[in-house]
Parts: C-alpha cells; structure tokens; sequence
C-alpha cells in the first residue's frame, strides 16, 4: 500500500539556501493533522508522505503524533517531474456530484490547471457572488484527488467566460474541443512537441454552435475521443489520458 499522503507548509524547502535534508523534522499541522492523527489514525513510526502542493515533497517515519501536530522525520525529499507540456483542462460546470467527478479524475490524470466554464447549455450555474464559492469548492476537490493520487502539485482551478477562453485559446500552443461533430480523432502530428495544450469538454447538453464555432475561430480543433457520447464527467480524463499517451508525457 502507497505511504498515506499529507499536505504542509515545508517552509525551507522552497529555498534554494535552505532545502530541506534527510533527517530534518516536518510538521503537519491544523486540520490536516487532525485528519492525520484522529481520522487516519497515523501512528509514530508509519512511514507518509508530505507535500506542500507545489512540486515539492518529503518521505519519513512519523516521529510524534498530537490532534494538531504530527512530525515527520525526512527520509527522502521527492520533485515533480518535469514534462514538455502545460496540460490545460476547461470543464464546463455540471450539475450534482459530476462535476466533481470531473475534477477528480483530471486532477489524477495530471492536469496542470483546471477552469471552470459556465456554458451556455450548462444545467449548473453560478451567479457572480457564487463564483468564489464555486472555485473553492472545485480547488478543494482538486486538493484531495491529489493526495488521493499522490502528486506533489495541486492543479490551480479559476473561472472564466466563453470570451476569456476564445482569448486564452490564442495562447496556447494548441486546444482541442471534444465535440461530437468532429470527425476525426486526434493525430499525434497534431500534438506539439511541448508548450501549453488545452482542452474543452462541453456540459450535458453539450456544446452550443456558436460556441463551437466561437472556439473554432480562434484556433481550436474539434476531435473524437470516442465511438460514442461520453458523459461530460467522463470526457475529460478519456481525452487528457488519450493526448498524454499521443504525446508520451
């Protein structure tokens, strides 16, 4: 069984003049160590995890647990890997556990940024004064499935409109729009060689034709990644697995 996985501030090992070392001491602390040591049940001499969700992380024995404090002994330190792509998600909102779904599973598949979209055809929606509320609750989604996965960064989750998408789509180095109408399935050529790499994944109700053709104006391209209609809680981590695997990152 994989080591238990926690996230805390490792204070110097954001520093280049200080990294953390083997034999250094961790703490896990506040809530996260409460799930730690009252929830879990984590005890001294278990080996864990720790990250603090920006690509850095540590592995040791637990050497003192307290509802509020658990301390870790450094055994190893541990950095994401590095990959030639920036793996961009845009899901659009959807209604009951979906969502939720969706964000899980892109978030174990190793995306790199997650933004919500409210389409035009989206059941869920959420006013401007929900919108905070909305993108907490996804980046909290995004933050367990990484302990869950055991990834040492927690994908950044944001809002944006159809017109923000249209404009971050230039930017990329290439975004592809899953849509039924499409007719064809992605080509590996069609794959960069690195750079930032989007993907859209329309609500329930799919797609609408203006937004596709939105999309499709400002350098999007319309792909298959399935002989049928996939649910949009499902769509996203099929597409992201089928471009990684194309791209071997």
């Amino acid at each position: 069984m994989s080591d238990a996985c926690f996230i805390a501030d490792l204070g110097s090992a954001t520093s280049d003049d200080q990294p953390l070392a083997v034999g250094d001491l961790v703490e896990i602390t506040g809530s996260e160590a409460h799930h730690a040591a009252v929830v879990r049940r984590i005890e001294v001499g278990e080996s864990v995890l720790v990250t603090n969700g920006q690509g850095l992380a540590v592995r040791g024995p637990v050497v003192g647990v307290a509802k509020r404090c658990v301390q870790v002994r450094v055994a190893q330190t541990l950095r994401s890997a590095e990959h030639a792509h920036r793996w961009v998600a845009v899901q659009a909102l959807a209604k009951g556990d979906r969502a939720d779904r969706a964000v899980e599973t892109l978030t174990e598949m190793g995306v790199d940024e997650i933004i919500a979209w409210q389409a035009s055809r989206s059941i869920s929606r959420w006013s401007v004064d929900k919108r905070d509320k909305g993108v907490a609750k996804w980046q909290a989604t995004a933050r367990e499935a990484t302990k869950q996965s055991r990834r040492l960064t927690i994908p950044p989750v944001r809002f944006a409109t159809t017109r923000q998408i249209c404009q971050h789509i230039r930017k990329t180095e290439r975004t592809f729009v899953l849509h039924e109408s499409a007719e064809t399935t992605v080509d590996p050529s069609q794959i960069p060689a690195g750079g930032e790499v989007m993907l859209i994944v329309g609500p329930e109700g799919g797609i609408s034709p203006d937004e596709l053709d939105a999309f499709v104006d400002a350098g999007a391209l319309p792909i298959l990644v399935s002989d049928g209609v996939l649910r949009t809680s499902t769509a996203g981590v099929v597409g992201l697995a089928q471009l990684r695997i194309l791209a071997g990152d």
